[in-house]
């Protein structure tokens, strides 16, 4: 299976996507978007960002888990990453968005959770 984004709507009416590695886990969550069209436009920008190292900041939430953020160059927030129990985990996270996210296809489906 190819890596994807799939767009989803939120019960709010709101939309966000999420990046799946080609084993179909999500490698990115996106923030949520008022429309559709603006969910898609957030891909572009992640597909555009997620080659670029600088773009990526490694933070710590409040569990202790190691994550990673995916910043536009504006400095917004275009996707966050999962959490991983160890800095290496962050790493390959963010090889596996910066491998995925150029090539990966978008599903035009909604999905409301």
């Amino acid at each position: 299976m190819a890596a994807r984004f799939q767009i989803q709507q939120a019960r709010n009416g709101k939309y966000y996507f999420h990046l799946l590695a080609n084993n179909g886990e999500i490698i990115l969550a996106s923030q949520m978007y008022a429309s559709k069209s603006s969910a898609k436009k957030g891909i572009v920008s992640v597909q555009t960002n997620a080659t670029d190292p600088s773009r990526y900041e490694t933070l710590v939430n409040k569990a202790g888990e190691h994550y990673f953020v995916l910043k536009a160059k504006n400095s917004q927030v275009i996707g966050t990453g999962q959490g991983y129990a160890a800095t290496t985990g962050v790493k390959n996270g963010i090889k596996s968005v910066s491998k995925n996210a150029p090539k990966a296809i978008t599903e035009d489906i909604i999905i409301k959770t």
